[in-house]
This record gives structure tokens, C-alpha cells and sequence, in this order.
């Protein structure tokens, strides 16, 4: 199994780590910016704050399109999480240290409270949405484990696996998708938001913290659980990868 590492106080606070942090924080803030407000500007588009079809497939392009951009641009500096589950499934596969990903947390939810905070101010102070499950606490917290299992297994075939070649290349536009495709799939049942930053964000600046543990166990347990087997399974012992040879 791979080695879970606590991690050394001077690699955690070096310059280089908090370039990382600083890249985390801004990339999670372009994203939960992009994101939430895409919801807030289809309610004020709208008279129902209930999103129909049309609204559902605005909000997962969007989102989509956000984390494409945000992954990018902190991938040479961070590796762009831009997730608490991401980098807890990269933590439980040995590849980020306790420590460092605990600080990268700190990063990744101040970046998404700031966003919601500067939402807030600039739309004239409308209401921040947060995630709702439509379905029971149960359902939603299996439905965010698998589509968060899905994310985090992408980033580790894309952007981890060392094997992963020239989709290294197209590993932010993977993450983009499988994150709108998951939204599309999700969002009328648990809201979607595979981030506990994402679905933390927003409560912390409504104030409304109802149902917002859904979003940390869910996700947690599937990015875990993504991390543990691509780690495990692909990754360490003799792995072929498949050719167009047979």
C-alpha cells in the first residue's frame, strides 16, 4: 500500500510551499467565483431560483469551464487541486504530505469564502446559493462518493500517473469534464459539488451550514477511495498499459 507521509515542518514552509498555497487560494477563487456566480446570475436571469434544465447545463458548463482554467493555471506552481478531496485522495495515495495538504485545505476554503465574499459585494449583496440534497442525507452522501471517486480517479489517470504520457497534456480539460458531466448527472439530487470548498464557501457566507457535512463525508470518502486503488492498483506493481498493438 502507498506510504501515507505527516510530513516535515521545513518542506511545508518553504518559499516554494507557499507559492503553492498562494496558487491554491487563487485558484480556488477563480473557480468558486466562476461557479457559484454562474448560479447566482441564472436566479437573477430567472423569477424561479429553482434551475430547470437550461439553467442545469449553464451551471456545469460553467463549472466545467472554471475548473478547466483553475487546474491550469496552478498546475506548474501547485499541481492545481483546487479541492480538499483531491488532495486528500493525493494525501492517502503518498503523493502530498498530511502537513502540506492540511495547509493547502487552509488555502482552499479561504479562497472560496473570499470568493463568495466579493459575490456578495459586487451583485449588490444578492444571496449566496449553498448546496441542498433533493433526496435523503443518505442518498446524497453516496451520490457525492461516487461522482467525487469519478474526479479524483481523473486526476489521477490525467495528471498523476506517471504512465499517463500525452494526457498529461489534456489533463485539465479531462478534470473540466468529468466535472460537468458529473453536475449534469448530480446536480438535481445532491447539488453536485464533489469540493467541500466549493459547497464551504457559500455557507460560511450565508450562514446557512444545513446539510454542508454532506459535502465533506461524501467527497472525502470517494477521493479517498480513488486515491487508495489508482495508487495501489495502477501504480505500484506491474501495470501494461494498453497499445493499439495486440
Amino acid at each position: 500500500m502507498a506510504g501515507i507521509a505527516l510530513g516535515r515542518f521545513d518542506d511545508s514552509f518553504s518559499i516554494a510551499s507557499f507559492k503553492a498555497y498562494i496558487a491554491e487560494f487563487i485558484s480556488t477563487l477563480l473557480f468558486v467565483f466562476a461557479g457559484v456566480g454562474s448560479a447566482m446570475a441564472y436566479n437573477k436571469l430567472t423569477t424561479d431560483a429553482t434551475l430547470d434544465p437550461d439553467g442545469l447545463v449553464a451551471v456545469a458548463v460553467c463549472h466545467g469551464f472554471a475548473l478547466f482554467v483553475a487546474v491550469a493555471v496552478g498546475a506548474n506552481i501547485s499541481g492545481g487541486h483546487v479541492n480538499p478531496a483531491v488532495t486528500f485522495g493525493l494525501a492517502v495515495g503518498g503523493h502530498i504530505t498530511i502537513l502540506t495538504g492540511f495547509l493547502y485545505w487552509i488555502a482552499q476554503l479561504s479562497g472560496s469564502i473570499v470568493a463568495c465574499l466579493l459575490l456578495k459585494l459586487v451583485t449588490g449583496r444578492l444571496a449566496i446559493p449553498t448546496h441542498g440534497v433533493a433526496a435523503g442525507a443518505v442518498e446524497g452522501v453516496i451520490m457525492e462518493i461516487v461522482i467525487t471517486f469519478a474526479l479524483v480517479y481523473t486526476v489521477y489517470a490525467t495528471a498523476v500517473d506517471p504512465k499517463k504520457g500525452s494526457l498529461g497534456i489534456i489533463a485539465p480539460i479531462a478534470i473540466g469534464f468529468i466535472v460537468g458531466a458529473n453536475i449534469l448527472a448530480s446536480g438535481p439530487f445532491s447539488g453536485g459539488s464533489m469540493n467541500p470548498a466549493r459547497s464551504f464557501g457559500p455557507a460560511v457566507v450565508s450562514g446557512d451550514y444545513s446539510g454542508n457535512w454532506i459535502y465533506w463525508v461524501g467527497p472525502l470518502i470517494g477521493g479517498g477511495l480513488a486515491g487508495i486503488i489508482y495508487s495501489n492498483l495502477f501504480m505500484h506493481g506491474d501495470h501494461i498499459p494498453l497499445t493499439d498493438e495486440f
